[in-house]
Parts: structure tokens; C-alpha cells; sequence
């Protein structure tokens, strides 16, 4: 591989490939509306990347401490992991508004524009999360009951699960403020964010779990406490950081009286991408309804399987995130053409990466999951699932690009259109349908199948160029 990235032309040669990783990870004021696409891609997916990896770590440092404590125990996160698919869904929604409006600000050189966008989308999402997380708390038991749980489960979990959908308004506004770092360019602010919660998360984890030392013994929901405490700072640091002064977005205190107007038009465009998101992350409900009927070895074997998909999903939605930023700021500086060069540069990276991973984890599936469980029946059903949804991502790879360079263009009812018919008119029966006849490999397959099919309707549809139109 080389070590220098290919400058576009009439720039010149680009600064070396570890410089410029270096200068990613370090975070600086870069202008991604002009200079080597390549280069831009990578000062802004490196810390993109990072960032969403850590975000898969809060569900791999769960799950591996949870599987210690029984097929229940395991089965109550993964079905309040679900129920939680709603909460992610919003905060990538609201996210995804927020990442579309500072970016085309920041790309016109609007940076009082940024900053009043920035400060409406945090204080809808914290009257939006304050909501949802009292009725999440007191229903917990009664939302694990209506997702399939045993008795056991419920009472198992039920702790558990007030914790997190109680807890959900750090979700939220980490989501937000960070995707408005995004926006803005400063990815790294992001990823150091997420770094801290992590920290926070895996040093807790096991001490609420297990009791180690002063703490109580908590149990499984022990993993919530440690979670949603880690998640909070994090949350903290990120709002003390973007109101610092020396941020791309001026943030002042003139900022902080609400404007519902502005709310409102942040409200219209991430209702369509909370919908999108809720298309999309909502059908993983249904997959998991439809495997919790084959009991509860085989909804761990899943739950286990789906938490390493998705720890190598969200570094690749990193990149997606980047090719976004690139879409929003390219069409607010008046550069299309660069913009959809730089969305294609990013599906191949993307294919790179995603492909290496589904291979990995193709031929080293068993072994995996053995890591998480001991449980035969658990590693066998996980080491299906697994091994069957990673044969799609090397097209997924492309799908994952197009939705998000949709969305940077703030054009969020195209792929919002394309997950309903991909994930619920397709997914959903398909996988019904083929878990009738196959068992719980057949709701595997269809994953798969939606996967590719999701990749080559957005390609079509995004290489007809409306998106390049859209104003927001």
C-alpha cells in the first residue's frame, strides 16, 4: 500500500499518508470544501472511525461481561438492546439534522448560522430525551414483556432495562454534539469524547457487575449504571467542549434562548431521518422477535453474533459519517462534482475495510463467539448468525456510504424510502418466511439478502444526482 495520498489536480503533492493520521487524530481547522479529496476523507474518517469504534466497544464490554452471568441474563440486554434501536434511531436523527445544517452552514462560511443551529438541535433533543426516558423507565418491564421475554427474563432484566431507556437522554446528546462536531470538521473533538465514556464504561462494568470492591453487586444491572455513568460524562465534556471559544462553532450565550422556529425546522428535517433510522434500526425488533420464538439459547446465540456485527458496522459508519460531512460542506461551498467524488472514494474505502472484516469473521466465526460464551447452543446459533450476515458486507459496504451522503445533503426521505422497502417490505416477511422453512438461519439469510439490496437500489438512485438540488 502506498504511503502517500493521491492529490486531485492542480493541488499539488499531498503531505505524506502518517502525517496526515497524525494531523487526523491531533485534530485541526481543515477547509474539506477545497485540496486532495483523498486527504479530506482521511483527516475526517480517521477520528470518525475511532469514534464509532468506541461506540461498538459500550456493547462488546457489556455483552462479555453480561455472558458471564447466564443465557437469561444475556437475553434481557439483547431485547432491551432493541427496544433501545428506537432510542439510537432518534439520536441518529436528530444527529443526522444536526450534521446537514452545520455542514452546509460551515461550507457557506456561516459560522453564526452553525453556532444557533448547533444550540437548537441540543435543546430539542434534551426536551425530546426527557420525555421518552421517564415513560421508558416506568414501562421497562411491561416493553420486555410485549419483545417475547420469559418470566425469568423479565425479572432478570427488568433492572436492566429501566437503567438504559431511563438513561437515554446521554445517548441522545452525546449522539447530537457530536454530530455537530461533525458537521463543523472536528472529528477529533468526537472521537475523544467517546473515548472518555468508554473509559468510564469499562472500568465500571465489571464492578457493578461482580461487586469488585466498594460496589454494589449488581448484576446485569450493573452493566446499565456503568454504561449510562460513562455515557453522561461523556455527554458533560462534549457540551464543555463545544462551548469553548477556540471551536469552529462560536457558541455564546446569546445562543442559549430557545427559538422555536429554528426548532421547528431542525424538527421537520430529523423527524424524516428519526424515521429513517427507525425504519432501518426498528426492524432489528422484529429480528429479534422473530428468533426469541426459537428460545432463549438461540436469541443469545443471536444477540452475541449481532453485537460483533455491529462492532464492525459503526467504525464503517464512521467513514459513512465523513462522506456526509464531505456532501454537506461540498454542496454549501457551491462544488457538487466534488462532492459525489468524494462519496464514491469513500465507498471504495469502505469496501476495503468491510470486506477484510466479513472475511475475518466468515472464517473465524466459531472462535468468536466462543469468546463471549461457553454455552454450545449459544455458540453455535451466534456462529450462524455471524457467519451469514458478514457475507454481505462487502455490499453493504456501498449501502452504508450512499445512505449517509443522502442524508449529508439534507435529502433524508430518499433513503428513508429505501429502508421501508428494504427492511420492512422485504426483510421482515423474507425473514419470517425463511425461519419457517430453514430455522434460524433463514431469518439469518434475509439480513443478508436486504444488506445487498439496499446497496444497489441507493447506487442507482443516487447516481441520477436529485440530492445535489436539495436545499436546507
Amino acid at each position: 500500500m502506498s504511503t502517500h495520498l493521491a492529490p486531485a489536480e492542480g493541488t499539488g503533492p499531498a503531505p505524506g499518508f502518517w502525517t496526515s493520521v497524525r494531523e487526523a487524530l491531533r485534530g485541526s481547522h481543515h477547509d474539506y470544501t477545497d485540496g486532495p479529496i483523498g486527504r479530506s476523507i482521511l483527516l475526517l474518517s480517521v477520528p470518525m472511525v475511532l469514534e464509532m469504534a468506541m461506540e461498538s466497544v459500550f456493547a462488546i464490554v457489556d455483552i462479555f461481561f453480561v455472558s458471564r452471568l447466564g443465557a437469561d441474563a444475556v437475553a434481557a440486554v439483547g431485547l432491551t438492546e432493541s427496544l433501545l434501536a428506537i432510542v439510537y434511531a432518534l439520536a441518529m436523527g436528530l444527529g443526522i439534522g444536526a450534521t446537514a445544517l452545520v455542514a452546509r452552514r460551515i461550507g457557506e462560511k456561516d459560522a453564526e448560522g452553525a453556532a444557533h443551529s448547533a444550540v437548537q438541535a441540543i435543546l430539542l433533543a434534551l426536551i425530546i430525551s426527557a420525555v421518552l426516558g421517564i415513560a421508558g423507565s416506568l414501562l421497562a418491564p411491561h416493553l420486555l414483556g410485549l419483545m417475547g421475554a420469559s418470566p425469568e427474563v423479565i425479572r432478570t432484566g427488568t433492572g436492566y432495562a429501566r437503567v438504559m431507556l431511563g438513561g437515554e437522554a446521554a445517548i441522545i446528546i452525546l449522539f447530537v454534539v457530536n454530530a455537530i462536531f461533525r458537521g463543523a470538521g472536528d472529528a477529533a473533538i468526537a472521537m475523544r469524547v467517546l473515548w472518555l465514556a468508554n473509559l468510564i464504561n469499562i472500568v465500571l462494568c465489571p464492578c457493578f457487575i461482580f461487586g469488585l470492591g466498594p460496589f454494589p453487586r449488581l448484576g446485569v444491572t450493573g452493566a446499565a449504571v456503568a454504561t449510562t455513568i460513562g455515557r453522561s460524562a461523556g455527554a458533560a465534556f462534549a457540551l464543555w467542549r463545544l462551548s469553548r471559544p477556540d471551536g469552529r462553532i462560536p457558541v455564546a450565550r446569546r445562543h442559549l434562548r430557545p427559538d422555536w422556529a429554528a426548532m421547528g425546522r431542525i424538527l421537520r428535517l430529523s423527524s424524516t431521518a428519526t424515521l429513517q433510522m427507525l425504519i432501518g434500526t426498528a426492524s432489528w425488533i422484529g429480528m429479534a422477535r422473530i428468533v426469541a420464538a426459537f428460545g432463549s439459547p438461540v436469541l443469545a446465540g443471536y444477540t452475541v453474533g449481532m453485537r460483533v456485527v455491529i462492532f464492525a458496522l459503526l467504525p464503517s459508519f464512521g467513514l459513512s459519517n465523513a462522506a456526509a460531512t464531505m456532501v454537506g460542506q461540498g454542496l454549501g461551498a457551491g462544488k457538487p462534482e466534488r462532492a459525489e467524488r468524494a462519496v464514491w472514494k469513500a465507498c471504495t474505502y469502505n469496501l476495503v475495510f468491510l470486506g477484510v472484516v466479513g472475511l475475518v469473521f466468515v472464517v473465524l466465526a466459531g472462535p468468536i463467539i466462543r469468546f463471549f460464551s461457553t454455552d454450545p447452543e449459544v455458540v453455535r446459533h451466534g456462529a450462524a448468525a455471524l457467519r451469514v450476515v458478514a457475507a454481505g458486507f462487502p455490499l453493504y459496504a456501498y449501502g452504508m456510504v450512499l445512505t449517509q451522503a443522502f442524508n449529508g445533503a439534507g435529502d433524508t426521505w430518499t433513503p428513508t424510502w429505501i429502508n421501508l422497502a428494504v427492511f420492512w417490505a422485504f426483510e421482515i416477511p423474507a425473514a419470517y418466511l425463511l425461519s419457517r422453512a430453514m430455522g434460524p438461519v433463514g431469518a439469518f439469510l434475509a439480513i443478508t439478502i436486504a444488506f445487498s439490496l439496499l446497496a444497489v437500489v441507493s447506487g442507482v438512485i443516487f447516481r441520477r444526482g436529485t440530492w445535489k438540488t436539495k436545499r436546507v
